[in-house]
Parts: C-alpha cells; sequence; structure tokens
C-alpha cells in the first residue's frame, strides 16, 4: 500500500464549503458595462500573477463589485497593455473550484486515505510539529522548498531561516537554465526576465523555436509587432508554422533535434565569408581564430542532410543577419530545454550575436537597468551543513540554481546520495505533476517523505498528494513583495489586495508568518504585517507606501545608458573580462568550449516526434480551470502533417489516445488538427491541459497532459536542465471502454 495515495479532492470531506461564499462573492465580469454617472468606481494597483511577466495594472471595482483589470500605462512591462491572460486575471478570483479551507490527509476506519478541513492553527501546528520531528532526526537541511510565483518571497525566507538553503523552482531545469549558463559563459551574465531583447528597434529578427504570438510575452509581443510595421525582416527556425512564422520573410522547417547544426553552420557562414562584426569581435571578443578552426568544416553542404534547410537558404539567412547587424536580435528563447544538449545550443545563439555585435546594441540586446530596493534588515541566517550544491556530489557544477528534478530524484532514490537527506517539501504554487517530468519519479518521491505541504489557489494535482493543503488567496487578494525586475527603466511596482479574500483563503504573508511563531523563528519575521514589511523597504527611498498604491509604478534611480554607443561601459563578468567566444568555464569544467552536433535519436518506424508549446490563452496548467480564459481554449489539440494522418489512419477533428515509445498511455483524449502547417515526422501539442483533478471543474479530463508521455528524458549534463522531445507517440487504444471514458470526462 502507497504510503500517500492521491486523493480526489472533489471526494473528499468538504460539505461544509457549499455552505456559501465569504469575503465579496462570486461577481461576473462586466467589462463591456458603460460607465454612468451614478456609478461609483474604484481601482487598486496590482502586478499580474497570471505569468511570471508581472505587468503592472489597475483592479477595477464598479459599486463595490469586481469589474476589470487593466494596464498600467506608466510600466514598461506591459505599455499600458495587458495579453489575454491578465485581462482573465479576474476569473482566478471569481472561480468557485479554489481551495477554500486547509486541509489534513487522513486514514479512513476502512484503511482508505482522505482530507479533512481544519482550522489554519490546527493546520500550521501539525506543520510545525512535523517538521521539528524532521529537523531533529534528519537536520534542517532535509527541508527543501519547490516554488513558482511572486507569493513565494516569504517561504523562500522562512526555509533559510529554518536552516535549509535547498530552494529550486522548476522554471530552470525545466524551461530557461540552458540560456541562463550559456549566455554568462559568453558575455558574464544572462538575459534576464524579462529578456533585455530590443526589439522594437530590430532591423533583423531571428526565433528559433520562440513562439513570440502564442507565448504571450507582453512586451517582446508588442515590440515584434512595432518591428515588423517598420520593416524588420524576421526568420523563423521550426518545426511548425507558428504565428510567429506566418509573418516571417524567412520559415524554416527544420528537422527537429538538428538545431546546432544549422547555428553552427550559421557561424560559419558569418566567419567563411568574412562578414560578421568585426568591430565588436576585435575589440570585445576572444577566440575568434579557434572558433574559426573548430566551425571550419560546417558548411551549409554539411547541415543541409541533417536539417533539411537547402545550403542556398542557409546562406541568404545569416547574410540578411549580417546585412542588418548590429540591430540583428538572435533571440534568446525561453523554454529552451529540448535535447539534452540545450545549453550548447544556447551558447550557439550567444555565439551569433557575438559575432553580430548585438550585445548592447540598439536593435539588438540592451543592458538592464534594475532599480535597487534595500532588503528588509533581519538577522542572519545560520549556515546549513549542506546545500543543494553538495547533492551527488556537486553534479552539476555549472548550474547556478537547484534542480528540481534533481532534488526530486535524490528524494525518491535516496541511495543517489545517502549523506544528503531529503524527508519534507514545501511545495508553493507549483504543480510538480506537469512540471516535473517523469511522474513516476515524482510519486516515488512523495512516499518518501515524512511531510509534504501544497501551497496553492486550485486543488492542482499536487495538491491530491500532500500531508498537508494550505488555500492560497489570489494576487487580487493581497500585499506582496515590492515588484523589481530588469528593463530599460529602473522602475518599481506594488500589488495591494483590490478585495477581501474569498473563503477561508489567506496571503502567504499572513501563512508564513503564523508557522514561523510556531516554530520559533519569530525573529525573521519581526513586522506587523505586510504593510509594515513593505514601507519599511520603501523608507531609504524617499516613498511611502501610500504613493507608489497611488502612482502603481515608479522609478527609482538614475537612468543609464541601453547601449554601448550611447556611452555605457563595455564591461564582461568572464574569466577573460572579454566576451568569450570559445568558453575557458566550460573548457574548464571539462565540456566543449565551443558547440559540437551530436545526432540524436530518430523516431522508430510509425511513430512521430512530441513537440510542445504554449498556448495565448493559458499560463502552463495554472489557468486551464480559469473561468475566463477556458472560454477561449478549454483543451488541447494535436497537430499533425496529412501525410502522417494518412499513416496512422486518422482525420481532422478525431479524438485519440497517444502511447509513446516506453508504453505509456495518455489518460484522456485529444482532438486531432491535420494541417500542412507542421512537418510530418513530427506531432505538436500546447502545454498544461489533460488534469486528472475533477475538483478542476472545467479543466478536468480535457486534452492530454503531454508530461504523461515523457519518460526518456535527456539531462543536460552541464546543467542539470530536462529534456523532453526526444520521446516518440503512436495513437494508442485507451485502456478503459469509449462509454467509459466520455462518462468520467463528461465528453459528448
Amino acid at each position: 500500500m502507497l504510503r500517500r495515495e492521491f486523493i480526489v479532492l472533489a471526494s473528499a470531506t468538504l460539505a461544509s464549503l457549499s455552505m456559501g461564499l465569504t469575503g465579496c462573492g462570486k461577481q461576473n465580469v462586466a467589462a463591456s458595462y458603460p460607465v454612468l454617472p451614478t456609478d461609483v468606481c474604484t481601482k487598486s494597483p496590482t502586478f499580474c500573477e497570471m505569468c511570471f511577466w508581472k505587468c503592472s495594472g489597475w483592479v477595477h471595482s464598479k459599486n463595490g463589485k469586481p469589474w476589470k483589470v487593466t494596464g498600467n500605462e506608466q510600466d514598461q512591462h506591459c505599455l499600458g497593455r495587458l495579453c489575454t491572460r491578465g485581462s482573465g486575471g479576474l476569473g482566478a478570483y471569481e472561480d468557485n473550484d479554489r481551495l477554500k479551507t486547509p486541509m489534513i490527509r487522513i486514514t479512513n476506519s476502512d484503511g482508505s486515505q482522505g482530507f479533512r478541513e481544519a482550522s489554519w492553527d490546527e493546520a500550521l501546528n501539525y506543520i510545525a510539529e512535523k517538521l521539528a520531528t524532521v529537523k531533529g532526526e534528519y537536520g534542517a537541511e532535509s527541508l527543501a522548498l519547490f516554488s513558482h510565483g511572486y507569493g513565494a518571497t516569504h517561504w523562500k525566507t522562512f526555509t533559510k531561516a529554518f536552516g535549509s538553503q535547498n530552494i529550486t523552482a522548476p522554471s530552470y531545469a525545466q524551461c530557461r537554465g540552458p540560456r541562463t549558463e550559456a549566455f554568462k559563459a559568453t558575455f558574464g551574465q544572462g538575459v534576464g526576465s524579462p529578456e533585455c531583447t530590443d526589439m522594437e528597434n530590430s532591423q533583423c529578427i531571428v526565433l528559433i523555436g520562440s513562439h513570440i504570438g502564442e507565448n504571450l510575452h507582453n512586451t517582446q509581443v508588442q515590440e515584434l509587432g512595432t518591428a515588423l510595421k517598420n520593416g524588420c525582416e524576421l526568420i523563423v527556425v521550426d518545426p511548425r508554422q507558428s504565428v510567429a512564422a506566418t509573418k516571417a520573410e524567412h520559415w524554416l522547417p527544420i528537422k527537429p533535434s538538428t538545431d546546432i547544426a544549422l547555428l553552427l553552420s550559421w557561424i560559419h557562414v558569418l566567419l567563411e565569408e568574412n562578414i560578421f562584426n568585426q568591430d565588436f569581435v576585435t575589440e570585445h571578443c576572444t577566440g575568434l581564430e579557434e572558433l574559426k578552426k573548430e566551425c571550419a568544416s560546417y558548411t551549409p553542404e554539411w547541415a543541409y542532410p541533417i536539417t533539411s534547410i537547402q545550403p542556398d537558404v542557409i546562406r541568404k539567412t545569416a547574410r540578411t543577419m549580417a546585412k542588418n547587424a548590429p540591430a540583428t536580435l538572435v533571440h534568446p528563447g525561453r523554454h529552451v530545454t529540448w535535447y539534452g544538449d540545450d545549453t550548447q545550443r544556447s551558447r550557439c545563439i550567444a555565439i551569433l550575436n557575438a559575432l553580430l555585435g548585438s550585445w548592447g546594441s540598439k536593435g539588438g540586446l540592451y543592458l538592464p537597468q534594475k532599480a535597487k530596493v534595500p532588503k528588509y534588515p533581519l538577522p542572519a541566517f545560520s549556515k546549513p551543513k549542506w546545500t543543494w550544491k553538495d547533492l551527488e556530489n556537486n553534479k552539476y557544477q555549472l548550474a547556478s540554481a537547484a534542480v528540481a528534478s534533481q532534488v526530486r530524484d535524490v528524494t525518491a532514490d535516496p541511495s543517489l546520495d545517502p549523506e544528503h537527506p531529503i524527508k519534507a517539501w514545501f511545495v508553493y504554487g507549483s504543480n510538480l505533476m506537469m512540471s516535473l517530468p517523469e511522474q513516476k519519479k515524482t510519486i516515488q518521491a512523495i512516499q518518501n517523505l515524512d511531510l509534504l505541504v501544497a501551497v496553492d489557489i486550485m486543488p492542482a494535482e499536487i495538491c491530491g498528494w500532500a500531508d498537508v493543503i494550505l488555500p492560497e488567496c489570489t494576487y487580487l487578494e493581497r500585499y506582496d513583495d515590492i515588484r523589481v525586475s530588469p528593463g530599460r527603466k529602473r522602475q518599481i511596482a506594488v500589488r495591494a489586495p483590490a478585495f477581501e479574500p474569498r473563503f477561508d483563503s489567506k496571503p502567504s504573508s499572513w501563512i508564513v508568518k503564523q508557522l514561523a511563531q510556531k516554530c520559533g523563528l519569530d525573529a525573521w519575521f519581526p513586522w506587523a504585517n505586510q504593510e509594515e514589511y513593505l514601507s519599511k523597504r520603501l523608507e531609504p527611498l524617499g516613498i511611502s507606501l501610500k504613493e507608489l498604491e497611488a502612482a502603481g509604478v515608479m522609478e527609482v534611480g538614475q537612468q543609464q545608458p541601453l547601449y554601448f554607443a550611447d556611452g555605457a561601459p563595455p564591461t564582461f563578468k568572464t574569466a577573460s573580462g572579454k566576451v568569450e567566444l570559445v568558453s575557458s568555464l566550460f573548457s574548464h569544467a571539462g565540456f566543449d568550449a565551443v558547440p559540437r552536433y551530436t545526432r540524436h535519436p530518430e523516431p522508430p518506424q510509425g511513430y512521430a516526434r512530441l513537440l510542445m508549446g504554449r498556448s495565448p490563452m493559458h499560463t502552463f496548467s495554472r489557468t486551464t480551470n480559469n473561468p475566463h480564459l477556458c472560454q477561449l481554449k478549454d483543451e488541447n489539440e494535436l497537430w499533425m502533417h496529412p501525410d502522417l494522418a494518412m499513416l496512422w489512419g486518422v482525420t481532422h477533428g478525431q479524438r485519440i489516445a497517444l502511447e509513446n515509445q516506453d508504453g505509456e498511455q495518455s489518460r484522456y483524449r485529444i482532438p486531432v488538427k491535420v494541417t500542412q502547417r507542421i512537418r510530418p515526422d513530427c506531432v505538436y501539442m500546447v502545454h498544461g491541459f489533460g488534469h486528472s483533478e475533477k475538483k478542476m471543474t472545467r479543466a478536468f479530463g480535457k486534452g492530454i497532459a503531454e508530461n504523461e508521455l515523457m519518460t526518456t528524458i535527456h539531462i543536460d549534463p552541464i546543467m542539470g536542465g530536462t529534456g523532453r522531445r526526444g520521446n516518440f507517440v503512436v495513437p494508442s487504444a485507451l485502456t478503459r471502454t469509449e462509454a467509459a471514458h466520455q462518462q468520467e470526462v463528461g465528453h459528448a
């Protein structure tokens, strides 16, 4: 019997929750309603939590009822306009499927497991007692925090105060990590978040598997539109004709897994034809001659049979980049964990930007600004006996952040590192069942825990495995820390509660402070409330919380030049002090100083490579139950070429299940989209669907969770990134009857 069974929250003891709503109650968005002279309208400042872009905006109420969310015109993140998801933010507040009260796992008289409601005091006492036991038996370092979202600030402080620095975010090893380490090795710093891409001034933009327009990173979508309007030449490399590809002058439908070959051949053309930015390279770069030697054989003719991109197209696009340099941007991408050699692929992109002179140049990558806001003065944290860096003898020595999947793996199999046990997890705002690959390993890890606490707004699948569930209120109902993000300006922004928390949900600032008191960690949470905490941080700047709330966004500090040409000092925090075309950091660590192409496994006969991406209506799996956004897209679909559809014997609109190369089957079915806009050797779906938690009434059983099918993972040896695009699928019959499936998920 499993130590922890997955509990469907809809079947837990929740009877008293049907008694009604607290706070403002459920309201309908009335964004189209006219404002009458007698209406009383108010607004509160916020910054959006619907994705990581954190656009500043205003939450509007009319006659005391929620009305709409709009962008702050002074904000550099949104330029006064919110995206689809940001505009649908009220749906997060209004969703009646939200978690409503703390819950504790119980074992029933028949041996089955369930949840019972608990008061906050009881739930936090339970956690504090379990933490004390774990700390006494294994040490404070055995606590790990998985987090995603801005509300995690105080959870990180609590974890460090408790004595652990094992804090990880799946977004590092499952998304952005390879580009971080690649650009740091090349330029001495990463590209930030939001990225320092100067697209509004670009004359040539190259997108490599970056689905701007579908992945709604607000500023970038607006700037790409501006660039195209101004005549920018767009080159898109993608096996699928994405929205961006439909706007491109050059769409290169590359064979999946061969991107490094194309990138190396572009580098070859720039060097062979002597059309790189010689002034920039001579003044700021090191390693040119070695790079030339390493790339001498990577001709377009060499790349053609690998990538299926014609040599003349490779040369023409390389010349287009050179012609427009330095106002050429080879976009670094965002979700870049693909094939296990992803840091080296990102290194190729960084090298291309260096050869084009794009770094620190108008239309390339600007030099980001960031406001300096003093931290709240707190006691020093005790030095832990070990940290995530020590796991498996520092296995990923160039990783600059904890690798979430490695923390999971060590928890699942303690024999991997018996000296560093992990026995308790806090999971904040991250549905690990969908964000981490290899679900069976995640379930095994959960069985080895002495404590699992899930802090969330929605009943995500991870909650069904928790010992304690803590319901957080939405970003519209709470204060969070000050937004300090890089950009063209040194801006700060504030989030204030527009409404009282619904049900018995609470902000994390309150939850953590109460838990800290029960754990004897009061010294690290000395403020009376979040307002006092924020005011203390703003005090040295001469800004009051009231002033910041009135503006929503304020500029702090002196503006610095964005480009080298305007007087910015060309500093590079590499070992050489130069842009490293040949990486000394990688070489010293035993990795290739210049990237090399390695052939990847091909799909078995009859199979297609499974690719995934994002939807403009949704952020990962976090928003697919949103009552407004699910009306725009309530399930994903499987893109496939007509030739593949004929081979598989399926038709457009048919609902099919999938099976991967390891025999794993999807739990649910997905509708087929037959289109010429994708290569015949791959299929594509967006991430975030196929929820198995029935309490998420709008998202349950809709589409496929591609994570179920990603069982072959190619690990990036440089930083631990989990490459998931090495999985192949074929149609499969469901393990249950079609009638039973329809009855379960409610499909007609």
